[in-house]
Protein backbone atom coordinates (compact mmCIF):
# COMPACT_ATOMS: atom_id res chain seq x y z
CA UNK A 1 0.00 0.00 0.00
CA UNK A 2 1.43 3.48 -0.67
CA UNK A 3 2.38 5.63 2.20
CA UNK A 4 -0.29 8.88 2.39
CA UNK A 5 1.66 12.15 1.73
CA UNK A 6 -0.13 15.47 2.95
CA UNK A 7 -0.39 18.20 0.27
CA UNK A 8 2.35 20.89 0.49
CA UNK A 9 1.57 23.67 3.27
CA UNK A 10 2.13 27.38 2.21
CA UNK A 11 5.57 28.19 2.14
CA UNK A 12 6.86 31.94 2.55
CA UNK A 13 10.70 31.50 3.09
CA UNK A 14 12.34 29.08 0.61
CA UNK A 15 15.48 27.31 0.74
CA UNK A 16 16.21 25.61 -2.03
CA UNK A 17 19.97 23.61 -3.10
CA UNK A 18 20.79 20.41 -5.22
CA UNK A 19 21.71 16.82 -3.72
CA UNK A 20 23.09 14.05 -5.49
CA UNK A 21 21.41 10.42 -6.31
CA UNK A 22 25.12 9.31 -7.68
CA UNK A 23 27.91 11.56 -6.83
CA UNK A 24 29.06 13.70 -9.76
CA UNK A 25 26.36 12.03 -12.48
CA UNK A 26 23.26 12.90 -10.88
CA UNK A 27 21.17 15.07 -9.30
CA UNK A 28 18.16 16.28 -7.25
CA UNK A 29 16.95 19.47 -5.58
CA UNK A 30 15.44 19.63 -2.12
CA UNK A 31 13.36 21.97 -1.16
CA UNK A 32 13.16 23.66 2.68
CA UNK A 33 10.83 25.78 4.56
CA UNK A 34 13.48 28.46 6.33
CA UNK A 35 10.66 28.82 9.12
CA UNK A 36 9.44 25.10 10.19
CA UNK A 37 13.37 23.91 9.05
CA UNK A 38 11.42 20.82 7.42
CA UNK A 39 11.80 19.51 3.64
CA UNK A 40 9.01 20.25 2.26
CA UNK A 41 9.35 18.82 -1.89
CA UNK A 42 12.16 16.74 -3.74
CA UNK A 43 12.71 17.81 -7.70
CA UNK A 44 14.08 14.63 -9.35
CA UNK A 45 16.42 17.32 -11.21
CA UNK A 46 18.13 20.27 -10.90
CA UNK A 47 16.85 21.68 -13.90
CA UNK A 48 16.00 25.94 -13.93
CA UNK A 49 12.32 25.06 -15.33
CA UNK A 50 11.69 22.13 -12.58
CA UNK A 51 12.36 24.49 -9.96
CA UNK A 52 10.54 27.70 -11.89
CA UNK A 53 7.22 25.30 -12.02
CA UNK A 54 7.21 24.30 -8.10
CA UNK A 55 7.60 28.03 -7.54
CA UNK A 56 4.65 29.23 -9.56
CA UNK A 57 2.80 27.17 -7.85
CA UNK A 58 3.77 28.99 -4.29
CA UNK A 59 2.88 32.13 -5.30
CA UNK A 60 3.04 33.03 -1.47
CA UNK A 61 7.00 32.93 -1.09
CA UNK A 62 8.18 35.98 -0.06
CA UNK A 63 12.33 34.67 -0.11
CA UNK A 64 13.96 32.03 -1.99
CA UNK A 65 17.86 31.15 -0.32
CA UNK A 66 19.69 29.54 -2.49
CA UNK A 67 23.50 29.13 -3.95
CA UNK A 68 25.15 31.73 -6.03
CA UNK A 69 24.30 28.72 -9.08
CA UNK A 70 22.87 30.16 -12.14
CA UNK A 71 20.31 27.48 -12.53
CA UNK A 72 18.27 28.75 -9.21
CA UNK A 73 18.54 32.40 -9.40
CA UNK A 74 16.93 32.02 -13.17
CA UNK A 75 14.21 29.74 -11.58
CA UNK A 76 13.72 32.11 -8.51
CA UNK A 77 13.61 35.15 -10.93
CA UNK A 78 10.78 33.65 -13.47
CA UNK A 79 9.13 31.57 -10.75
CA UNK A 80 9.08 33.49 -7.84
CA UNK A 81 9.39 37.77 -9.18
CA UNK A 82 8.03 38.71 -6.09
CA UNK A 83 10.65 36.91 -3.69
CA UNK A 84 13.74 38.53 -2.44
CA UNK A 85 16.55 36.29 -3.71
CA UNK A 86 19.60 35.72 -0.71
CA UNK A 87 22.43 34.62 -1.47
CA UNK A 88 24.41 31.72 0.88
CA UNK A 89 26.97 33.53 2.79
CA UNK A 90 28.99 30.33 2.70
CA UNK A 91 29.13 29.96 -0.73
CA UNK A 92 29.96 33.67 -0.94
CA UNK A 93 32.84 33.21 1.68
CA UNK A 94 34.13 30.17 -0.41
CA UNK A 95 34.13 31.96 -3.96
CA UNK A 96 36.36 34.83 -2.34
CA UNK A 97 38.39 31.96 -0.99
CA UNK A 98 39.36 30.62 -4.23
CA UNK A 99 39.72 34.39 -5.46
CA UNK A 100 42.36 34.85 -2.26
CA UNK A 101 44.17 31.27 -2.95
CA UNK A 102 45.08 32.26 -6.72
CA UNK A 103 46.99 35.89 -5.12
CA UNK A 104 48.55 33.63 -2.51
CA UNK A 105 49.64 31.44 -4.72
CA UNK A 106 51.11 33.61 -7.08
CA UNK A 107 53.53 34.99 -4.09
CA UNK A 108 54.37 31.68 -2.36
CA UNK A 109 55.27 30.39 -5.30
CA UNK A 110 57.63 34.04 -5.99
CA UNK A 111 58.55 33.58 -2.20
CA UNK A 112 59.66 29.46 -3.00
CA UNK A 113 61.62 30.52 -5.59
CA UNK A 114 63.76 33.49 -3.70
CA UNK A 115 64.17 30.41 -1.19
CA UNK A 116 65.96 28.56 -3.03
CA UNK A 117 68.08 30.96 -4.81
CA UNK A 118 69.05 32.23 -1.47
CA UNK A 119 70.21 28.51 -0.18
CA UNK A 120 71.85 27.86 -3.30
CA UNK A 121 73.88 31.03 -2.78
CA UNK A 122 74.62 29.53 0.84
CA UNK A 123 78.09 28.25 0.59
CA UNK A 124 78.44 24.59 1.29
CA UNK A 125 80.91 23.55 4.34
CA UNK A 126 82.78 20.45 5.80
CA UNK A 127 80.47 19.10 8.92
CA UNK A 128 83.57 19.13 11.50
CA UNK A 129 81.80 20.24 14.51
CA UNK A 130 77.93 19.97 13.45
CA UNK A 131 76.48 19.39 16.60
CA UNK A 132 74.00 15.78 16.98
CA UNK A 133 70.51 16.83 16.33
CA UNK A 134 68.19 17.21 19.13
CA UNK A 135 67.04 14.27 20.71
CA UNK A 136 63.61 13.27 21.01
CA UNK A 137 61.97 12.99 23.57
CA UNK A 138 62.03 8.88 24.08
CA UNK A 139 66.08 8.97 23.16
CA UNK A 140 66.40 11.78 25.72
CA UNK A 141 64.41 9.67 28.74
CA UNK A 142 66.90 6.73 27.42
CA UNK A 143 70.03 9.00 27.73
CA UNK A 144 68.77 10.40 31.41
CA UNK A 145 68.32 6.61 32.16
CA UNK A 146 72.07 5.80 31.22
CA UNK A 147 73.63 8.50 32.71
CA UNK A 148 71.97 7.56 35.74
CA UNK A 149 73.03 4.15 36.09
CA UNK A 150 76.58 5.30 35.22
CA UNK A 151 76.35 7.68 38.21
CA UNK A 152 75.31 5.19 40.53
CA UNK A 153 78.44 2.57 39.30
CA UNK A 154 80.36 6.13 39.49
CA UNK A 155 79.70 6.48 43.21
CA UNK A 156 79.39 2.33 43.90
CA UNK A 157 83.65 2.66 42.52
CA UNK A 158 84.16 5.91 45.05
CA UNK A 159 82.78 3.93 48.16
CA UNK A 160 84.92 0.90 47.55
CA UNK A 161 87.81 2.67 47.14
CA UNK A 162 87.34 4.71 50.19
CA UNK A 163 86.64 1.12 51.85
CA UNK A 164 90.16 0.23 50.45
CA UNK A 165 89.21 -2.35 47.71
CA UNK A 166 91.59 -2.31 45.25
CA UNK A 167 90.71 -1.12 41.38
CA UNK A 168 91.04 -5.02 39.95
CA UNK A 169 88.36 -5.97 42.88
CA UNK A 170 86.45 -2.61 42.47
CA UNK A 171 85.89 -3.60 38.53
CA UNK A 172 84.93 -6.96 39.55
CA UNK A 173 82.25 -6.11 41.95
CA UNK A 174 81.10 -3.46 40.18
CA UNK A 175 81.22 -4.83 37.01
CA UNK A 176 82.97 -1.98 34.80
CA UNK A 177 86.53 -2.55 33.36
CA UNK A 178 89.45 -1.89 34.96
CA UNK A 179 90.51 0.58 32.62
CA UNK A 180 87.32 2.22 33.86
CA UNK A 181 88.13 2.43 37.13
CA UNK A 182 91.23 3.90 36.96
CA UNK A 183 89.81 6.64 34.84
CA UNK A 184 87.36 7.38 37.30
CA UNK A 185 89.26 7.66 40.33
CA UNK A 186 92.09 9.59 38.75
CA UNK A 187 89.50 12.32 37.94
CA UNK A 188 88.23 12.56 41.38
CA UNK A 189 84.61 14.00 40.03
CA UNK A 190 81.94 12.07 38.03
CA UNK A 191 82.96 12.17 33.93
CA UNK A 192 79.78 13.80 32.17
CA UNK A 193 79.57 12.37 28.84
CA UNK A 194 79.51 14.97 26.06
CA UNK A 195 78.21 14.52 22.29
CA UNK A 196 81.25 14.30 19.93
CA UNK A 197 81.57 16.45 16.98
CA UNK A 198 80.57 14.18 14.23
CA UNK A 199 83.11 14.00 11.21
CA UNK A 200 81.02 12.78 8.30
CA UNK A 201 82.50 10.60 5.56
CA UNK A 202 81.13 13.10 3.06
CA UNK A 203 84.09 15.25 3.93
CA UNK A 204 86.85 14.17 1.41
CA UNK A 205 83.99 14.50 -1.13
CA UNK A 206 82.22 17.93 -0.77
CA UNK A 207 84.45 19.69 -2.99
CA UNK A 208 83.56 17.17 -5.57
CA UNK A 209 79.90 17.22 -4.52
CA UNK A 210 80.03 20.59 -4.47
CA UNK A 211 81.47 21.22 -8.04
CA UNK A 212 78.84 19.18 -9.64
CA UNK A 213 76.04 20.29 -7.86
CA UNK A 214 76.74 23.93 -9.45
CA UNK A 215 77.09 22.07 -12.65
CA UNK A 216 73.33 21.09 -12.35
CA UNK A 217 73.46 17.29 -11.44
CA UNK A 218 70.98 17.45 -8.65
CA UNK A 219 70.34 13.21 -9.05
CA UNK A 220 71.40 11.99 -5.78
CA UNK A 221 71.54 7.91 -7.29
CA UNK A 222 73.81 9.60 -10.01
CA UNK A 223 75.66 11.88 -7.62
CA UNK A 224 76.18 7.91 -5.18
CA UNK A 225 77.70 6.26 -8.70
CA UNK A 226 80.02 8.83 -9.02
CA UNK A 227 81.10 8.76 -5.34
CA UNK A 228 81.58 4.82 -5.96
CA UNK A 229 83.47 5.31 -8.98
CA UNK A 230 85.70 7.52 -6.69
CA UNK A 231 86.26 4.75 -3.98
CA UNK A 232 83.29 5.39 -1.46
CA UNK A 233 82.61 2.38 0.19
CA UNK A 234 79.58 3.65 2.05
CA UNK A 235 75.79 2.74 1.02
CA UNK A 236 73.34 5.13 -1.05
CA UNK A 237 71.13 5.59 2.11
CA UNK A 238 74.19 7.00 3.68
CA UNK A 239 74.90 9.56 0.75
CA UNK A 240 71.59 10.16 1.08
CA UNK A 241 71.03 10.77 4.53
CA UNK A 242 74.32 13.03 5.06
CA UNK A 243 73.82 14.86 1.11
CA UNK A 244 70.17 15.99 2.32
CA UNK A 245 71.94 17.98 5.64
CA UNK A 246 73.91 20.10 2.73
CA UNK A 247 71.74 20.96 -0.24
CA UNK A 248 68.80 22.66 -1.22
CA UNK A 249 66.12 20.11 -1.43
CA UNK A 250 67.67 18.59 2.16
CA UNK A 251 65.70 18.38 5.23
CA UNK A 252 68.23 20.46 7.37
CA UNK A 253 71.08 22.62 6.57
CA UNK A 254 72.94 23.89 9.29
CA UNK A 255 74.84 26.19 7.51
CA UNK A 256 71.22 27.92 6.42
CA UNK A 257 69.22 30.56 9.02
CA UNK A 258 65.98 29.55 10.76
CA UNK A 259 64.08 32.09 9.16
CA UNK A 260 65.51 31.52 5.71
CA UNK A 261 65.06 27.46 6.21
CA UNK A 262 61.43 27.82 6.92
CA UNK A 263 59.07 26.50 4.27
CA UNK A 264 56.10 28.85 4.00
CA UNK A 265 52.77 27.24 4.12
CA UNK A 266 50.07 26.00 1.19
CA UNK A 267 48.47 28.91 -0.03
CA UNK A 268 44.93 27.02 0.84
CA UNK A 269 46.67 26.97 4.43
CA UNK A 270 46.91 30.80 4.21
CA UNK A 271 43.28 31.06 2.70
CA UNK A 272 42.22 29.87 5.95
CA UNK A 273 44.25 32.21 8.06
CA UNK A 274 43.30 34.92 6.19
CA UNK A 275 39.74 34.30 6.63
CA UNK A 276 39.30 33.50 10.40
CA UNK A 277 38.74 35.74 13.28
CA UNK A 278 40.90 39.05 13.85
CA UNK A 279 44.28 38.33 14.14
CA UNK A 280 44.24 39.09 17.88
CA UNK A 281 42.00 36.09 18.21
CA UNK A 282 44.60 34.29 16.61
CA UNK A 283 47.36 31.58 18.70
CA UNK A 284 50.80 33.36 18.62
CA UNK A 285 51.93 30.45 16.30
CA UNK A 286 48.91 31.69 14.25
CA UNK A 287 49.63 35.34 13.88
CA UNK A 288 53.56 35.21 13.62
CA UNK A 289 52.72 32.88 10.30
CA UNK A 290 50.19 35.29 9.53
CA UNK A 291 52.33 38.41 9.83
CA UNK A 292 55.28 36.66 7.38
CA UNK A 293 52.31 36.12 4.95
CA UNK A 294 50.92 39.80 5.14
CA UNK A 295 55.16 40.77 4.63
CA UNK A 296 55.49 38.56 1.50
CA UNK A 297 54.44 41.48 -0.72
CA UNK A 298 52.37 44.95 -0.41
CA UNK A 299 49.36 43.18 -2.38
CA UNK A 300 48.70 40.13 -0.17
CA UNK A 301 48.86 42.66 3.16
CA UNK A 302 46.19 44.87 0.91
CA UNK A 303 44.37 41.68 0.24
CA UNK A 304 44.30 40.77 3.98
CA UNK A 305 42.65 43.89 5.25
CA UNK A 306 40.13 43.60 2.16
CA UNK A 307 39.11 39.80 3.13
CA UNK A 308 39.07 41.22 7.05
CA UNK A 309 36.55 43.82 5.94
CA UNK A 310 34.25 41.33 3.86
CA UNK A 311 33.90 38.67 6.83
CA UNK A 312 33.28 41.56 9.08
CA UNK A 313 30.64 42.38 7.26
CA UNK A 314 28.88 38.79 6.38
CA UNK A 315 29.27 38.37 10.38
CA UNK A 316 27.80 41.13 11.51
CA UNK A 317 25.29 41.60 9.06
CA UNK A 318 26.29 44.59 7.64
CA UNK A 319 25.19 43.96 4.10
CA UNK A 320 24.66 48.20 3.39
CA UNK A 321 28.92 48.37 3.30
CA UNK A 322 29.15 46.50 -0.08
CA UNK A 323 29.21 49.14 -2.57
CA UNK A 324 31.92 51.14 -0.53
CA UNK A 325 33.49 47.50 -0.34
CA UNK A 326 33.48 47.11 -3.81
CA UNK A 327 34.67 50.19 -4.75
CA UNK A 328 38.04 49.71 -2.59
CA UNK A 329 38.28 46.20 -4.27
CA UNK A 330 38.56 47.85 -8.01
CA UNK A 331 40.55 50.56 -6.71
CA UNK A 332 43.34 47.54 -5.30
CA UNK A 333 43.74 46.67 -8.66
CA UNK A 334 43.83 42.95 -7.73
CA UNK A 335 43.50 40.93 -10.37
CA UNK A 336 42.23 37.73 -9.05
CA UNK A 337 39.56 39.68 -6.90
CA UNK A 338 38.49 41.69 -9.91
CA UNK A 339 36.50 38.36 -10.80
CA UNK A 340 34.76 37.97 -7.78
CA UNK A 341 33.88 41.43 -8.00
CA UNK A 342 32.16 41.20 -11.43
CA UNK A 343 30.12 38.16 -10.14
CA UNK A 344 29.25 40.03 -7.42
CA UNK A 345 27.73 42.66 -10.02
CA UNK A 346 25.59 40.32 -11.77
CA UNK A 347 24.09 38.97 -8.60
CA UNK A 348 24.22 42.36 -6.32
CA UNK A 349 20.65 42.46 -4.76
CA UNK A 350 21.30 38.81 -3.77
CA UNK A 351 24.22 39.03 -1.99
CA UNK A 352 23.35 42.07 -0.26
CA UNK A 353 20.42 40.41 0.86
CA UNK A 354 23.04 37.46 1.87
CA UNK A 355 24.93 39.97 3.73
CA UNK A 356 22.07 41.37 5.53
CA UNK A 357 19.43 38.85 6.36
CA UNK A 358 19.52 35.95 8.76
CA UNK A 359 18.50 33.30 6.34
CA UNK A 360 21.09 31.27 4.55
CA UNK A 361 21.47 27.79 3.39
CA UNK A 362 22.71 26.66 6.37
CA UNK A 363 19.55 25.08 7.33
CA UNK A 364 18.94 23.55 3.52
CA UNK A 365 22.44 21.72 3.71
CA UNK A 366 21.45 19.96 7.06
CA UNK A 367 18.91 18.49 5.66
CA UNK A 368 20.64 17.41 2.72
CA UNK A 369 22.51 15.44 5.56
CA UNK A 370 19.36 13.87 6.55
CA UNK A 371 18.18 12.92 3.29
CA UNK A 372 21.88 11.36 2.48
CA UNK A 373 20.55 9.01 5.31
CA UNK A 374 17.40 7.88 4.28
CA UNK A 375 18.52 7.51 0.49
CA UNK A 376 21.37 5.19 2.15
CA UNK A 377 18.39 3.38 3.64
CA UNK A 378 17.19 2.14 0.37
CA UNK A 379 20.58 0.96 -0.84
CA UNK A 380 20.22 2.42 -3.92
CA UNK A 381 17.40 0.19 -5.09
CA UNK A 382 14.96 2.28 -5.83
CA UNK A 383 14.22 5.33 -8.30
CA UNK A 384 13.09 8.87 -7.10
CA UNK A 385 9.31 8.27 -6.44
CA UNK A 386 10.05 6.14 -3.31
CA UNK A 387 12.42 8.46 -2.09
CA UNK A 388 10.74 11.21 -2.53
CA UNK A 389 7.80 9.19 -1.10
CA UNK A 390 10.05 7.97 2.16
CA UNK A 391 11.65 11.28 3.16
CA UNK A 392 8.26 13.37 3.29
CA UNK A 393 6.69 10.72 5.07
CA UNK A 394 9.80 10.45 7.91
CA UNK A 395 8.94 14.25 8.12
CA UNK A 396 5.52 13.69 8.89
CA UNK A 397 5.61 11.12 10.92
CA UNK A 398 8.17 13.61 13.34
CA UNK A 399 5.69 16.29 12.83
CA UNK A 400 2.79 13.63 14.06
CA UNK A 401 4.90 12.68 17.17
CA UNK A 402 5.96 16.00 18.37
CA UNK A 403 2.65 17.50 18.12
Amino acid sequence: MALPTAAIERVSELGIDDFSFRRGRKFGTILVDLQSRNIIDLLPDRKAETAKAWMKAHPEIVLVSRDRGGDYASAAASGAPQAIQCADRFHLLKNLGEALEGVLAQYLAAHRTHLTEEIRATPLETAHGIQPPKLSPKAAQQSQAKREERLAQYQHVAALRKLGFSQTAIADQVGVAHSTVSRWLSSGVFPEQKPRPRKMELDSHLSYLRERWEAGCHNIAQLYRELVARGYTHSYWSVYEQLVRFFPEGRKNPHIPDQLARPPVLARQAVFLFLRRPSKELSPEEQETLAQLRSLHPEVNQAYELVQQFVHMLRTRTGEQLDDWLENVRASQIREFQGFVLSIERDKAAVVAGLTLPQNNGLVEGNVNKLKLIKRMMYGRAEFPLLRQRVLHALQLKAYYTH
